[in-house]
């Protein structure tokens, strides 16, 4: 069974994956393309290409490549801005639920009276919370809260939804209910890399944005250099 990692710009700034194979797989809505060496398979959300916004992204034809891929368990890293004051930016956490109020998340149900329970199964978190260790601290059971993009909040929406989570975001609720349907295993890392807008007298705008995701990025290299190691 493969597994595979889904993170977003993080992955194409990082020269760790620079000699993966690049493949495509043709899905019934749409084309994916992805990286792939030995038994995992990399897949960056935002595309390879042109990089989509989050509420542009294909979210159906991604996951449902990673089913067809025969992906089993699915390890994401997503940007994340914190909600509280404990969580600075270079936190890591893992996320055990999800609000997802402003949007509903993506679906493979729109035709069909179903539903499925959502969750994060989260069953390859205590393996890497394990193996990292002291290097890599990582914050378990955290709630994120998901918003539609692509602009980032509002003082007075961060001031509201600081109550309902510990992080925001605009991507994880999407995945995770879609790798609930097709029975695929959504696991939860995210890096923090602001205050959310008005936190800590922080103010938040995309150049600035990119700046911290920069000063990030040796971190999360270093992630999935263990990341590869755990789960070779």
């Amino acid at each position: 069974m493969k597994t595979a990692f889904i993170s977003g710009t993080s992955i194409v700034n990082s020269p760790l994956f620079s000699g993966w194979e690049v493949r495509s797989v043709e899905t019934k809505h749409g084309v994916v393309t992805y990286k792939a060496r030995g038994g995992h398979v990399l897949l960056n959300r935002h595309g390879f290409g042109t990089p989509l916004p989050p509420h542009a992204i294909n979210y159906r034809a991604n996951i449902a490549a990673l089913a067809e891929l025969g992906v089993g368990d699915v390890v994401s890293l997503n940007s994340v801005g914190s909600l509280k004051r404990e969580l600075p930016p270079g936190s890591l956490v893992s996320c055990a639920d999800y609000v997802a109020l402003q949007q509903g998340p993506a679906t493979y149900f729109d035709g069909e009276l179903k539903g499925g329970a959502p969750g994060i199964a989260n069953n390859l978190v205590p393996l890497i919370v394990e193996k990292l260790g002291a290097e890599f601290r990582v914050e378990t059971g955290k709630v994120y809260v998901q918003m539609r993009g692509p602009r980032f909040e509002t003082k007075a929406e961060i001031r509201i939804i600081k109550g309902w989570g510990d992080v925001v975001g605009m991507t994880l609720a999407h995945e995770a209910d879609l790798c609930t349907e097709l029975g695929l295993k959504y696991n939860s890392l995210a890096i923090v890399d602001n205050y959310a807008n008005g936190l800590e007298g922080t103010e938040i705008d995309f150049v600035k944005f990119k700046d911290l995701v920069k000063d990030n990025q040796a971190k999360v290299n270093g992630l999935f250099a263990r990341l590869l190691e755990i789960l070779g």
